[in-house]
């Protein structure tokens, strides 16, 4: 008997398993084909002399954007952004037009779908399920300026948790990557990992680098931002700064759990350090933390600028995070603590050697994390050789070489202008 209800619990859990599943894939079906309908109605319009943006991070976008009315590109641009980004973009970019894509109100909606039907060039920062179901003009190029400059996790179909979806969400990631036509690298290891992930041909690589790294060569910027956030946060200035930046997992979404011992850090750090925690924008996490660690413990995750944080920042703490391959540009310590290495290698994947590969000492515990702090003995020259394989080509001059790109392709400029193209390999870290 008893065998029997075991054999009879375990056929619900996986009969209810198999339904959640067979009505997500219903309800994408769904919203896709309403999605493509919409979006065959608008594109019988006449096609304008339009960007459009699609974003779900900010930096790569707005550089792009700054360069191109530096440029006086002359195209209408859009962007569309999730509505966490809305208020910030609205606020850095006044004069540009800006739709909450994901918003619930329906105008929008249309109004995006229409602005993504009638443009000549769409930017995308990330995997969006709606490139699946339409087909856009034979004219139109999308470029793929990915949110991550680096990768030290799998994603897309390398992605290991991808083999629990079923066989039309597999069909449905691969229409939504044949829609890049160029996906932007700053380095060689980049491009073989999205040829691998995207199962795209070399020929749908661009090697001009990452646009937001431009920030890392400006310096003028980077002591503005240093200098407002000194003085929006003068504990930033006064001890050194530890930003601890995990990536999500997938289990961890709607409720973080600290694996740090915060209660140890306090005590043994307090004098002389200050923590910043950023969590992954996906990760929903209410804490009273700062309050049970007054003048140490900051959570600055709804702060948008990741890269503005680097600049201030003396020691990063990550685990599979795409961060180091940012701050590694900047010549600085970090520490890896991948608690769940053997976990999330299983569920996810992480990059082959991974402790090998790393740019610094990997971690387990909160101890061993401290007494590298006190040392503060890091090799340097393996963050330098890190940088140099994962910037090659993002030499501070990747905003300027795409929108090059994009005009030559667009035929906007004489070609005098366009030729001007700088993808030199930097060949060295930028502050060594």
């Amino acid at each position: 008997m008893k065998r029997i209800l075991t054999n009879g619990t375990f056929g619900l859990v996986h009969l209810s398993r198999f339904n959640v599943l067979e009505i997500k894939e219903v309800v994408i079906a769904t919203y896709l084909l309403l999605f493509k309908c919409v979006f065959f109605f608008f594109s019988l319009s006449p096609q304008k002399q339009k960007v459009v943006f699609v974003v779900s991070f900010e930096e790569n976008a707005y550089y792009i954007h700054q360069e191109m009315v530096m440029r006086n590109v002359p195209f209408e641009i859009v962007f569309l952004c999730k509505p966490s980004l809305l208020k910030n973009l609205q606020s850095k970019l006044p004069d540009t037009k800006i739709i909450p894509f994901e918003a619930p109100k329906v105008f929008f909606w249309f109004q995006s779908i229409y602005h993504l039907a009638t443009a000549k060039v769409v930017i995308v920062d990330n995997y969006f399920a709606f490139l699946s179901s339409i087909k856009f003009k034979r004219n139109v190029e999308c470029f793929q300026v990915w949110h991550a400059a680096g990768a030290l996790k799998k994603f897309g179909l390398k992605d290991k948790s991808t083999s629990n979806r079923r066989n039309a969400a597999i069909k449905r990631f691969k229409k939504v990557y044949e829609k890049f036509n160029k996906i932007v690298v700053g380095s060689e290891e980049m491009a073989d990992i999205f040829m691998e992930c995207f199962d795209v041909p070399s020929e749908n690589i661009l090697r001009m680098g990452i646009p937001r790294t431009d920030f890392f060569y400006e310096e003028d910027n980077q002591e503005k931002v240093k200098s407002l956030l000194y003085k929006e946060h003068p504990f930033l200035k006064d001890k050194k700064v530890i930003l601890y930046a995990p990536t999500f997992r997938d289990t961890q979404l709607d409720h973080f759990k600290f694996e740090l011992d915060i209660e140890k850090m306090y005590s043994e750090l307090k004098e002389d350090y200050v923590l910043l925690i950023k969590l992954h924008p996906a990760v929903k996490y209410n804490s009273d933390l700062q309050t049970l660690y007054p003048e140490f413990l900051y959570d600055f995750s709804k702060y948008k600028g990741i890269n503005e944080l680097l600049v201030v920042t003396d020691y990063l703490i990550t685990d599979y995070s795409s961060i180091p391959f940012e701050f590694a540009l900047l010549n600085k310590p970090m520490i890896f603590y991948p608690y769940d290495l053997e976990e999330y290698q299983l569920q996810r994947g992480v990059i082959p050697n991974y402790i090998e590969q790393v740019p610094g000492p990997v971690v387990f515990k909160t101890e061993e994390i401290i007494n590298r702090l006190k040392r503060d003995q890091f090799d340097l020259g393996q963050v330098y050789e890190f940088s140099n394989r994962w910037n090659r080509y993002s030499n501070g001059k990747s905003s300027g070489n795409l929108v090059q790109y994009i005009i030559a392709q667009l035929e906007v400029a004489p070609a005098s202008q366009v030729n001007q193209l700088d993808v030199t390999p930097t060949g060295k870290s930028i502050w060594r």
